[in-house]
């Protein structure tokens, strides 16, 4: 599976390693409480279909990416250099 890194161009996925969904961007604020942090931590959806996920550029250039894949045919749809996505979050 290759990944199309903003920066590199196409790279094996071999280089990389998947951090989860990219909702995890979206921390809870620390005024919150206990359960918003332990629902962060521990509540995963596993969606069928497009999702964007958190890939690190482990044996690269040590880059966090995000990626928009469908995971029923596991087609990379693009990538985004994560510091650059915009999660929902307050500016």
């Amino acid at each position: 599976m290759l990944i199309p890194h903003p920066l590199l161009g196409p790279r094996d996925a071999q280089e990389f390693t998947y951090l989860g969904d990219a909702a995890l961007m979206q921390r809870p604020d620390p005024q919150a409480g206990e359960a918003a942090f332990a629902d962060y931590v521990f509540q995963r959806d596993n969606p069928a279909g497009v999702h964007r996920e958190l890939w690190y550029h482990e044996y690269g250039d040590r880059s966090w990416l995000v990626v928009t894949r469908d995971t029923t045919t596991h087609e990379i749809l693009g990538a985004e250099l994560a510091r650059n996505v915009k999660m929902g979050l307050p500016e």
